[in-house]
């Protein structure tokens, strides 16, 4: 029977945000037993958690998040592996050769960290050459499993514009933790909010063997 992986983070409060960005809070505005329903207040950004980074979070007039199309969303994906520590480059995604492939999700060692509290500055990032061969490469879809792909402190965001310039759609803040690499079946689904650079998204992945 084919397995099915969540690889969302859970929304709760304490969750990571990146530095400046306001803090997640959910707030009990009623209880159910004590109101005739219960009901709460959710207080987040449109990066919090797994996002989905539409073109126009850095792209003047680029495409907004509810109107990404579902065929770039959903559909096989491939999840790969990278060991290292600091920073992905060319090189390493050349060996993988991904031009046959539409969406790929990297694997570094910050898969899971997002369930521990407090940003870490010097998480794993993508150079811009690396972001650079993703687009050339002819990637629809490029995930990533901390909150941002650019190194942390680099003001010039260079590649979030490689990829987003480019039109390839971004998911940040993934837990590829329990997965191994290889191809899958992916659905990832943003919150349709309406003009959008960003959104929330649930993100799960079924074993195709």
């Amino acid at each position: 029977m084919a397995r099915i992986h969540d690889v969302t983070v859970p929304l709760v409060p304490g969750l990571p945000v990146y530095p400046g960005d306001p803090p997640l809070a959910i707030e009990e505005v009623q209880r159910a037993g004590d109101a005739a329903y219960g009901l709460s207040r959710l207080n987040l950004t449109s990066h919090s958690g797994t996002h989905v980074d539409a073109p126009a979070h850095f792209v003047p007039g680029g495409t907004t998040v509810d109107a990404l199309p579902l065929e770039i969303l959903m559909g096989k994906t491939r999840v790969v592996e990278i060991l290292a520590r600091e920073r992905v480059e060319r090189a390493d995604l050349e060996a993988l050769d991904l031009r046959d492939d539409l969406r790929v999700l990297l694997k570094t060692r910050m898969s899971g960290q997002l369930l521990k509290s407090g940003y870490q500055e010097d998480h794993v990032y993508l150079t811009e050459d690396a972001a650079l061969y993703l687009a050339q490469a002819g990637l629809k879809l490029v995930g990533f499993d901390y909150l941002s792909i650019d190194r942390f402190g680099n003001a010039g965001f260079p590649a979030h514009h490689a990829l987003l310039g480019a039109g390839v759609v971004v998911v940040e803040g993934l837990d590829l933790s329990e997965v191994e690499p290889g191809e899958y079946d992916m659905a990832c689904l943003p919150l349709r909010v309406g003009g959008g650079d960003a959104a929330p998204a649930r993100v799960v992945l079924r074993s195709r063997a």
